[in-house]
Formats: structure tokens, sequence, C-alpha cells
């Protein structure tokens, strides 16, 4: 048996027995990344009734699952990626690069304004040498950034999956002059071993939104 496909069942053995696994099967949720939102949200209250909400990265759906739950019939969530996402109630999918200036202009015809949080638990494909891989991870960051400047209102606010590595404080910096306070979470969700956590940016200082 080869080294790959050694860590492939390695990785579907433990992914058996996960917990958040089993609980997100039972509650009806896409994937276990529900309960790192969930935990989040619950400790930063950022998620609320009548929000609207981009959720950036988001197939297979999980977190726009929550957020359609959270933001009520009131609200709304707009959700995109590359891949194709299977219907979610109250959920607006998108399919497509959120860069491209066709999703932009459909996700401000969706939401009908500014929005008020934008989520991504976005990341690229590995390629396993790590400076592509690291590469390619800011590249996603800084269009997201740039995508939240660009579509939330002033005061609104960002919350983006990052990893730890050397260019990361760079991003942050970035992050730090945009919004007025910007912090980090690492949910109990998020395997012990995996270098992810998330980077939380309210209160957005300056929109670049057009009707903002």
């Amino acid at each position: 048996m080869s080294q790959k496909k050694r860590r492939t069942n390695q990785w579907l053995q433990n992914h058996r027995k996960d917990g958040f696994v089993k609980r997100a099967s039972q509650a009806g949720y896409r994937s276990r990344a529900v309960f790192k939102l969930e935990e989040i949200d619950h400790r930063d209250h950022l998620i609320a009734s009548g929000m609207k909400v981009i959720d950036l990265g988001a197939a297979p759906g999980g977190w726009s699952q929550y957020l359609a739950e959270k933001v009520g019939p009131g609200g709304k969530v707009v959700a995109i990626d590359l891949l194709d996402i299977q219907p979610i109630n109250n959920v607006t999918l998108l399919q497509g690069d959120f860069t491209d200036p066709r999703i932009h202009a459909q996700v401000i015809d969706e939401l009908g304004g500014p929005a008020d949080l934008v989520l991504s638990d976005a990341a690229p494909n590995i390629s396993g040498i790590s400076e592509v891989d690291q590469a390619n991870f800011i590249a996603i960051l800084d269009a997201a950034l740039d995508f939240s400047t660009h579509i939330l209102r002033k005061g609104g606010n960002l919350l983006i999956k990052v990893f730890e590595f050397p260019d990361l404080q760079q991003f942050r910096r970035r992050c730090e002059r945009e919004f007025k306070r910007v912090y980090t979470r690492k949910p109990s969700a998020s395997r012990s071993k995996s270098r992810e956590y998330y980077l939380i940016a309210t209160g957005l200082l300056h929109t670049k939104h057009r009707i903002g």
C-alpha cells in the first residue's frame, strides 16, 4: 500500500470516529465545519436575525444552512463556490469565482444593498509544495478581503479562515487598516493538529460599496 493511500485510509478512519461528524449527520448538517461557526457565533454574536450575509467557499453548504437558520426569513444569505452546491432553503447559490465582476454584480442584485457580514471558509487545493500552497492561500485571503471592503456596509464584519505561516502577519495588518478590531478564534471543532484558526475583523471603517 502506498504512503498516500495509507494516509487517506487513516484520515477516513479518524473522520468516521469524529464526534463532530456524527453530530453534524444527526442534525442534518452537511459538514462538521458548522460547529466551528456555531461556537464562534455563540461567543462573538456575529449573526443575527434579518442580516444580509455572504458565504465564500461555501460548498458543501454547512455554514449556509446555519446562516439561513440564524438570519431567518427577514435576512438574506448568498453562498458562492466554484463547486456545485445542492439547494438549501432560503439561500441563494451562485456557482463561480467570487472575484468575477459578474458574480459581484449578482450578489449586489440579490442582496439589494451592502452586506452586514462576509464569511470565508475557502482554501486552495493543496499541492504539497509549501511555498506554492502559502502563495495560493494568501491570494485567496487578499481576494476575500478586497471583496469584503467592496460589498460590506460601513461597520460590517468579516470572518475568515487562516493558517499559521510566515506571511500571515502581513495579511492581518491589512485587515487592521480596514477594520476597527481584528482578533482570532480557534474553535474546539478545529482539529487540534490543524494549523487553521479564524480571523475576525469587525467594524469596517470605510466601505467601497457603491451604495454603502
